[in-house]
Parts: C-alpha cells; sequence; structure tokens
C-alpha cells in the first residue's frame, strides 16, 4: 500500500525509531509501512493519522481504487 509516511515522519524530522516509539511499534514496523510491504491495522493507522493530524486517506493511498 502506497502512503506518504515518510514524509510525513521527514517533515516532523524524525527517525524511524522516534516514529516507532510514538506509535508503539518496533522500527522495523515503521520501515514496512514506508516501504509498502505492510499494510496498517484499522487502529493503526487511526494512530498514525492522529499524530500527523491527517485523514487516513491523506496519508494512505488505495492503489486499487
Amino acid at each position: 500500500m502506497k502512503n506518504r509516511l515518510r514524509e510525513l515522519r521527514e517533515q516532523m524530522g524524525w527517525s524511524q525509531a522516534a516514529l516507532a516509539e510514538q506509535l508503539d511499534v518496533s522500527r522495523q514496523t515503521v520501515n514496512a509501512l514506508e516501504t509498502g510491504k505492510y499494510a496498517p491495522s484499522l487502529p493503526l493507522a487511526f494512530r498514525i493519522a492522529r499524530l500527523f493530524g491527517e485523514t487516513i486517506e491523506n496519508i494512505f493511498i488505495d492503489e486499487d481504487a
């Protein structure tokens, strides 16, 4: 699943580890999300959206739509 997670994280000046800590996930999970190897669970997608003050649709792009 394509997303803007890396772009948003870099705008905030955060490392993958810093973002992972805020989301209560591993750095490897953040990396997998950023590279599109892993689609987030709905609760995780909501946490990410709240953290960045964005809607889920503005962060995650449904390529099948």
